[in-house]
């Protein structure tokens, strides 16, 4: 739930590094704010990566009657965005509302404003200035096999890495942690921090689009079939051997898993391929309903596959 648009994502930051401080994991930031954990031993040097920051909107307007218009921060569809509540990082909060002029048309993000429930320019400019960020108002709901949450990218991919690091013991390979910065905006965290590192293999841990609800986007991932490992996406196409030795870990180990095909979106591991001279990628990812809406919905047993596929993957022999 912690306020993390891209380029603010200090508060999650700090959370994150409490958590390993707590287990006595050392961990330091760079520049941008990326997070780095050395948790392994001395093998093949292994870098994951799960992004901090969340999509959210950045002021750009207050006009005469105190309305705000806005840019997005990373990609948003409006028509899932509109009458949605956002919470600016001083705790102001308002409400995404669509042009009376474009209601029931389909809709470009110009066509929404920020409605602070103020009466004119001077008293919104009170509570908020241009360039400020804000995020969806957070909530989260856990039934018996379903989370309904904001933010689930990548808070879901945060939290796989933590639960992961509880089963580290006595890893054979250098493994690094990585929780990036501006992912939502074009994966630079990602980038820079596999620039540093230079590892063998690189794997982002992340979200992907689900394709089993109506009128969805085309694909087979779907919920309750596990970890999905990444195939291509518009950034990356995985290393073929090391989706090989997935599958096989998963096989052996009775891990359900799929494979994940999509082609708009893309994750760290688009941005790691490209470092020096090359690095094979891969990514683990949680299948994932309304992915960039304030609604998005996983499946607990996708989650918990995830988590054994990093657990396998981490301890792995590699060539």
């Amino acid at each position: 739930a912690l306020y993390g648009p891209s380029g603010n994502e200090g508060k999650v930051q700090a959370w994150i590094l409490a958590y390993l401080r707590e287990k006595q994991i050392d961990a330091h930031t760079d520049a941008l704010g990326n997070i780095i954990a050395k948790v392994g031993g001395s093998g093949k040097k292994l870098v994951f990566s799960a992004h901090m920051d969340t999509v959210g909107v950045m002021l750009t307007e207050i006009d005469k009657d105190g309305y705000g218009k806005f840019t997005a921060i990373g990609w948003l569809d409006p028509a899932s965005i509109a009458h949605t509540p956002v919470r600016f990082e001083n705790g102001t909060v308002a409400a995404i509302c669509i042009r009376d002029d474009k209601v029931g048309k389909e809709l470009k993000v110009g066509d929404l404003y920020l409605d602070f429930g103020t009466g004119s320019k001077e008293e919104t400019e009170q509570l908020v200035t241009v360039g400020d960020s804000a995020a969806f108002v957070p909530r989260f709901v856990e039934s018996k096999n379903r989370i309904l949450s904001t933010f689930l990218d990548n808070r879901a991919g945060c939290a796989i890495l933590l639960q992961a690091l509880d089963q580290m013991k006595n890893l054979k390979n250098e493994v690094y942690y990585v929780f990036s910065v501006q992912e939502e905006v074009g994966t630079r965290g990602g980038q820079v921090t596999a620039q540093r590192i230079q590892p063998d293999i690189g794997v982002a841990v992340d979200v992907t689009p689900c394709h089993d609800r109506p009128g969805d986007l085309e694909g087979s991932n779907a919920l309750d079939h596990g970890v999905a490992i990444k195939i291509s996406d518009t950034g990356s196409i995985s290393d073929e051997g090391l989706v090989n030795k997935s599958i096989a870990l998963c096989k052996e180990h009775n891990v359900p898993y799929q494979k994940d095909v999509i082609y708009v979106g893309g994750t760290d591991a688009g941005a790691m391929t490209l470092v020096g001279g090359g690095i094979k990628t891969i990514g683990f990812s949680v299948v994932t309903r309304y992915t960039h809406g304030p609604n998005a919905i996983v499946s607990q047993k996708d989650i918990e596959a995830t988590v054994k596929m990093l657990e396998l993957f981490m301890n792995a022999d590699f060539e």
